[in-house]
């Protein structure tokens, strides 16, 4: 007996995910696709993940569940029995967060009846919905004056207008991502960073090319809060309206992503890492105009930089002696990217002996992954 057993084909073993979801297609009644299901885990697996329709009596605790075993639900319905008319089943608050990225057939329409029906919607994430324009924005600030979290990076069709809107009714929000909405300039940051001031804690704002001065200058008066601010390939920008952002957010910004921004000197990049007290995310990649000099004289203020991740690819004036300069004050740094940079290479260090923070990784030419914190 244990001989056969020894021989015998196991099916898991040898059926491969596509076969074993041709058979499944070939069940005709609901019933046995159910049972199939309750083979094992990985059958489980796949019957779920097969599945485009699905009715389900769920309350609030139910629809993470859901959302993760079923992810490839086309038709959902969650409608309660007359005879369970006092169960709640799901409710508003249930439906506060929406994230519908790359969905790139979404419309104003759809969308826009969301926020009619929705109103307690908190966050809604639509990267990449490229066709979504103003039209939506108006229809959220008429419905979800809740609203905290609104991702549109590559929603190419949203402008100024649009977020001039959005703000009439949304005034409280905290993280705002328009990353490569190329048809935002400075008037719809402007008016985000005056009406959301007290509460606005992310702003990414990444390859928005018609940002200038204006737009930072607005939101170092107004976003006293503010913790997280991305400006990468934002290069309409000079030192004068970075200088005044790291004065007004000495205490509060952590994060600051300014890769690409070629106007920036050396004189931007030593304000904010002697003003930014708290900041732990610095990235100047492709800064090609900062030096050494942007280290230099930072020992004169006395106190360590909490700096933990720090990115300087692709700066080709900065070499060996300006890192070192700025490990002398950065003992609990984590990262650090000097990909091509010419004159800071491994070998290069080691002769000079730098001396490196115990748990830092150092990305000389690319083997390391970049932490979540820089992307």
């Amino acid at each position: 007996m244990a001989g056969e057993r020894h021989g015998a084909v196991q099916i898991n073993e040898t059926l491969r995910d596509d076969e074993l979801r041709a058979i499944l297609a070939r069940l005709d009644s609901d019933k046995d696709k159910e049972v199939f299901g309750l083979v094992c885990k990985r059958w489980l697996h796949l019957q779920s993940t097969d599945r485009r329709r699905l009715c389900a009596r769920a309350g609030p605790h139910m629809l993470r569940k859901i959302a993760a075993r079923f992810t490839r639900i086309l038709e959902l319905d969650l409608s309660q029995s007359v005879g369970r008319s006092f169960y709640p089943g799901v409710t508003d608050s249930d439906l506060a967060s929406l994230d519908v990225s790359f969905c790139r057939k979404l419309t104003d329409k759809g969308l826009s009846a969301v926020a009619e029906g929705c109103r307690d919607l908190r966050s809604l994430y639509l990267t990449g919905c490229k066709s979504v324009t103003d039209a939506l924005i108006r229809a959220l600030s008429l419905n979800c004056q809740n609203l905290e979290l609104l991702g549109l990076e590559g929603c190419t069709s949203i402008t100024d207008s649009g977020l001039v809107v959005l703000v009439d009714g949304c005034r409280r929000v905290k993280h705002l991502d328009i990353n490569k909405c190329i048809n935002v300039g400075d008037s719809g940051v402007a008016s985000v960073s005056k009406a959301c001031s007290l509460s606005l804690k992310t702003l990414k704002l990444m390859d928005c090319y018609k940002l200038g001065d204006i737009s930072i200058l607005s939101v170092a008066r107004f976003c006293i809060n503010l913790e997280t601010l991305v400006i990468g390939g934002c290069r309409g920008l000079s030192d004068e309206s970075m200088k005044s952002l790291a004065a007004a957010s000495n205490h509060n910004l952590r994060t600051l992503r300014m890769d690409w921004c070629s106007n920036l000197s050396d004189s931007t990049v030593k304000c904010i890492l002697s003003q930014c007290k708290n900041l732990e995310v610095l990235d100047i990649g492709c800064c090609e105009e900062v030096t050494d000099a942007a280290f230099q004289g930072l020992s004169n203020e006395g106190k360590e930089l909490v700096l933990k991740f720090l990115k300087v690819t692709s700066c080709p004036k900065i070499t060996v002696a300006g890192i070192s300069m700025l490990l002398e004050l950065c003992k609990s740094l984590q990262y650090l990217d000097v990909r091509s940079c010419p004159l800071v290479t491994e070998a290069g260090c080691d002769e000079a002996g730098v001396q490196f923070p115990k748990w830092c990784k150092v990305n000389f030419d690319g083997r390391l992954i970049e932490p979540d914190v820089l992307v």
